[in-house]
């Protein structure tokens, strides 16, 4: 998952993010992180699906053109 980290490296990580943030602002920085990635999530999903509607109603609008 981390490539080539080692328990080490990802230990003192863990221990720099701890002494930069202090434990009362981790949670909160977490929770920005995950509503962040929901909205692009939903931003992605309503992008495809934009993308399918769109590709369903291009063969009726060529279909129009052509009659």
């Amino acid at each position: 998952m981390f490539g080539n980290l080692g328990a080490t490296e990802i230990i003192l990580i863990v221990l720099a993010i701890l002494i930069l943030f202090g434990s009362k602002k981790i949670p909160e920085l977490a929770q920005g992180i995950g509503k962040g990635m929901r909205e692009f999530k939903k931003a992605m999903k309503e992008v495809e699906d934009d993308i399918k509607i769109t590709d369903v109603d291009e063969p009726k609008k060529n279909k129009k053109i052509e009659n």
